[in-house]
């Protein structure tokens, strides 16, 4: 019987802040098998240096060389972490050029409701997965339930949480998704 081949999801990590390097780009050891991680793009010149030579990453890019990333072949997916005001542009740009996108919370909604990322993806018949649980139906419904007024004025409380050994107790400084190194 003859093996069946699975061809590796090229990946491009589009901004290189907190999360990128915390999370998204030490994942990639461990999802070897169905993926690969083929560029980086950043405006940091320091960090597209420092994080290529560390995952042994050729191809980085710019902001402004985006779309020459896109359309380059390298990469058949992107994973946006940006901040939140720069998903959905980033996204429509992917799926215009025909990439596919994995994006954390989106945030443009076109008037029918529906994200303009989104939109844009069955538009491009690409595929889109945001990886941020706010989409799923109870969560919609949760903040259908709360915009109604039915639960009173609500109160939004946070804490900062993770798992850091003791060496490394500081949490992230404001706009923490451009720091760490």
């Amino acid at each position: 019987m003859a093996a069946i081949t699975i061809a590796k999801v090229r990946y491009a990590v589009v901004g290189l802040g907190h999360i990128a390097q915390v999370a998204v780009l030490p994942a990639f050891a461990h999802a070897a098998r169905n993926s690969a991680l083929a560029a980086l793009v950043s405006n940091d010149p320091e960090k597209l240096r420092k994080l290529s030579r560390r995952y042994g990453v050729k191809l980085t890019y710019s902001y402004e060389q985006y779309d020459d990333c896109l359309r380059s072949g390298h990469v058949d997916a992107v994973y946006i972490a940006l901040p939140n005001n720069m998903h959905a542009e980033y996204s429509i740009r992917a799926a215009n050029a025909g990439v596919h996108i994995l994006c954390g919370k989106t945030d443009g909604r076109h008037r029918t409701g529906m994200p303009v990322n989104d939109r844009a993806a069955r538009k491009n018949k690409v595929k889109l997965m945001i990886a941020y649980r706010s989409i799923s139906k109870g969560n919609l419904k949760a903040i259908e339930i709360v915009k109604s007024g039915k639960l009173g004025e609500p109160r939004v409380f946070t804490r900062f949480l993770d798992c850091r050994s003791k060496r490394e107790t500081s949490a992230p400084k404001a706009n923490g998704w451009r720091n760490t190194l």
